[in-house]
């Protein structure tokens, strides 16, 4: 059992449910330091983060608020090795249908847009795919509904995606005369350069099975309550695992497309001494011998 914390909307805290642990201590002070949200929820369990994109009238639509929010929550745990994982969602059915397309022709395309106003805009926005995909933390995307545009994006730049079966992809940009242009390289990254391109010159729509044969979802499921089954069953994977290790495990699996061999060498070669040497090391070593679980296995 443990502390059950939700942030509404307006982003003060809700108990549902309480038995004080340390975890559930901590889950409860890291939420009441959380700026308020308006377009996104919380929700903080057993160290582990639950984002739901909440613009359900907009179909969870990515507009400049929402893009504020998700990078400000990131940020605020990015650093915190007490958080293990987080998963993304949407409410409403859907989990994202990309940019917000009223906003698009407001903002951008009024009297007052400009190439440096949409630049910048564009600019920020990729930071936030950037920051997604390289949290040190577990990042699981749960897929209904539809995955659109940015919303595809964001489940590219996750580490783990489970998917309905009934949902629906698309990479439409190009339908609307603009590209894909920020989330280009995560979707690259997860389906490989040739499935990225049919995708983002063709527009093409397919559902969640097609979705894992091209490797863009880990796992297919039939509906919601399958959905929330497999994501605990993820949680479960990752709480066996060390936080820092994880952490330093994605900054190498990342690396290996930036660096040069040598470079990666090097890099590969001081990370695996640190976690040879830091208390995680020491004490996953020691638990294997002595056959017992470790202190971060939960």
């Amino acid at each position: 059992m443990f502390w059950a914390l939700r942030c509404k909307p307006a982003g003060s805290p809700v108990i549902e449910h309480c038995i004080p642990t340390a975890l559930a201590l901590h889950d409860c002070k890291m939420m009441s330091d959380w700026p308020s949200t308006n377009t996104i929820e919380t929700d903080v369990r057993h160290a582990w983060l639950t984002i739901w994109l909440n613009r359900a009238e907009a179909r969870n639509a990515l507009n400049e608020q929402m893009i504020t929010e998700l990078r400000n929550v990131l940020e605020g745990i990015q650093d915190d090795r007490s958080v293990r994982g987080l998963t993304l969602r949407g409410r409403g059915g859907v989990f994202c249908a990309g940019g917000d397309l009223k906003a698009f022709r407001s903002d951008f395309q009024g009297g007052a847009g400009s190439n440096e106003l949409v630049a910048a805009a564009s600019r920020r926005a990729g930071e936030l795919f950037w920051l997604v995909n390289e949290m040190p933390q577990v990042v699981v995307t749960l897929v209904e509904g539809a995955a659109i545009a940015g919303g595809l994006g964001l489940a590219c730049a996750s580490d783990l995606v489970v998917v309905t079966r009934e949902s629906r992809f698309a990479l439409t940009e190009t339908t609307l005369g603009i590209a894909p242009a920020q989330i280009a390289p995560f979707v690259v990254q997860r389906v490989g350069l040739s499935v990225a391109r049919r995708l983002m010159l063709t527009a093409a729509r397919f559902d969640g099975e097609q979705a894992q044969c091209i490797g863009l979802a880990d796992q297919v499921v039939d509906d919601v309550d399958a959905l929330d089954e497999a994501e605990q069953k993820i949680r479960t994977q990752v709480m066996r695992c060390a936080p820092g290790a994880n952490a330093i495990t994605k900054e190498l699996v990342l690396a290996t497309a930036r660096l040069e061999p040598q470079a990666m060498l090097d890099l590969a070669a001081e990370r695996f001494a640190e976690g040879m040497l830091s208390s995680e090391g020491r004490e996953g070593i020691s638990a294997f011998i002595e056959k017992r679980k470790p202190s971060w296995s939960v």
